[in-house]
C-alpha cells in the first residue's frame, strides 16, 4: 500500500521531517521563501496532508483543487487564512497550535513598546549614521512606570502581555467583550474597561485580538481620534486590526505619537480587498515607527515545538487517531475596506 503523500510548504526544521518521513512521501519547500500560491496548489493536488504556515491560503477553491487532501497541520495560532468552513464541508480536518506562541508573541509586544516607547531604534540609527559625540538632551520618549497601558483584547496573549507588565508599573486598562471579570493572579493590577474608555484613558495601546468580521480596523481614523495627543499604538497581533493609511495619516499630524507593528495588512490573507504592501507613510524615513518582519514567534526552540505540534496532528488523522488540536468551524470572514496605495510588500 503506497504512503500519503504530505506537502511542507516552507522551510522545516530537521526534526519536523525526521518525525514524518516515516509515515509518509514528503514534499518540503527546502528554499528560503515560500512557494507562490499556484506553485503550493499544484504540489498539493493529490496530497493527503499539508503542513501550512502563514503565508498560505486555504480557501474553497484550493480545497477543491486537492480532493485527495484530508488534514491541514497549520503551524499557527490565528487561523484566518484558513477557511474552517470550507474544510469542514469537505471533510478536511484543520488543526493549530493554540498556545506555544503565546508567550513568545507577548515578549515581543514588551520589546516593541520599549523600542517605540524609547526610540531605541531610532537611536541606534543616529549612532550608525551620525557617530557618537556624547549625551546630547534629545530622543525623550514614553517610559513605562506609571504610564496608563491599554490592552485590546483579553484572551491569552493579552493576559501575557499584561503579566510581563506588572513589574513596570504600569497602570493596566484592558477590554474584550467576551471578558466579564479580570480573576487572579490579575485581578488586582489590570482593571477593566469599555473601548472608548480605554482608547481616550491609554498612554499606550496595544493590541491583542483575532482577526474577524467585527475586530478588521478595529483601530481606524475614528478609534485614532479618542486616543490621547502623542499616545503609542502597539500591534502584535494582525496587521488588519489597523487602518494603515489612517495610522499614517494620524502620524503625520502629530496625534499619533508612535506605532510599532509585528503584522500587517499586506499579510492576511482572508482579505480578497488586502492591501499589495504596507501603507508608504509607515515607511518613511522619518516615521515615528518600529517595524518587525512578523518575528511574534520567531524563537528557534518554540518554533520547533510548533512544527512538531503540527505534524503530530497530521499524523494523528492519517493514522486514524482524533487530532488534539482540532478547530471547529466558526471563523467569520473579515469585511472589505479600500485598498491603499502600497510599497511592494
Amino acid at each position: 500500500m503506497s504512503r500519503p503523500r504530505v506537502v511542507i510548504t516552507n522551510r522545516p526544521f530537521p526534526e519536523t521531517v525526521a518525525l514524518l518521513a516515516p509515515h509518509a512521501v514528503l514534499e518540503v519547500n527546502d528554499a528560503p521563501e515560500p512557494w507562490a500560491p499556484d506553485v503550493v496548489r499544484a504540489r498539493c493536488r493529490d496530497a493527503t496532508g499539508l503542513l501550512a504556515f502563514m503565508t498560505d491560503r486555504i480557501d474553497a477553491a484550493f480545497l477543491d483543487a486537492c480532493p485527495s487532501l484530508r488534514v491541514v497541520g497549520a503551524a499557527l495560532k490565528g487561523y484566518d487564512n484558513i477557511d474552517v468552513e470550507a474544510a469542514a464541508a469537505r471533510g478536511v480536518t484543520v488543526t493549530i497550535v493554540p498556545d506555544l506562541l503565546t508567550v513568545p508573541t507577548a515578549e515581543l509586544a514588551i520589546g516593541l513598546i520599549l523600542a517605540l516607547g524609547r526610540h531605541i531604534v531610532a537611536g541606534d540609527r543616529d549612532i550608525r549614521s551620525n557617530g557618537f559625540a556624547g549625551w546630547r538632551p534629545r530622543l525623550y520618549g514614553t517610559g513605562l512606570a506609571g504610564a496608563t497601558v491599554g490592552i485590546l483584547g483579553f484572551g491569552k496573549v493579552g493576559r501575557a502581555i499584561a503579566a510581563r507588565l506588572v513589574p513596570f508599573g504600569c497602570r493596566l486598562l484592558a477590554h474584550d467583550a467576551s471578558v466579564m471579570a479580570i480573576v487572579p493572579p490579575l485581578a488586582d493590577a489590570v482593571r477593566l474597561a469599555d473601548r472608548d474608555t480605554l482608547l481616550r484613558n491609554a498612554d499606550i495601546v496595544v493590541l491583542a485580538l483575532p482577526l474577524t468580521r467585527d475586530t478588521q480596523h478595529v483601530i481606524d481614523a475614528a478609534a485614532l481620534a479618542r486616543l490621547k495627543p502623542g499616545a503609542l499604538l502597539v500591534n502584535p497581533a494582525r496587521g488588519s486590526l489597523v487602518d494603515e493609511a489612517a495610522v499614517g495619516e494620524a502620524l503625520d499630524a502629530g496625534r499619533l505619537g508612535g506605532y510599532a507593528a509585528d503584522v500587517f495588512e499586506c499579510e492576511d490573507w482572508a482579505r480578497p480587498d488586502r492591501p499589495a504592501a504596507i501603507a508608504p507613510r509607515l515607511l518613511a524615513p522619518d516615521a515615528a515607527t518600529v517595524l518587525t518582519p512578523h518575528i511574534g514567534s520567531a524563537v528557534t526552540d518554540l518554533r520547533r515545538a510548533i512544527e512538531r505540534s503540527a505534524a503530530e496532528s497530521i499524523l494523528d488523522v492519517l493514522q486514524g487517531r482524533a487530532p488534539v488540536h482540532a478547530v471547529t468551524p466558526t471563523v467569520t470572514t473579515p469585511a472589505v475596506t479600500t485598498r491603499p496605495e502600497a510599497v511592494p510588500c
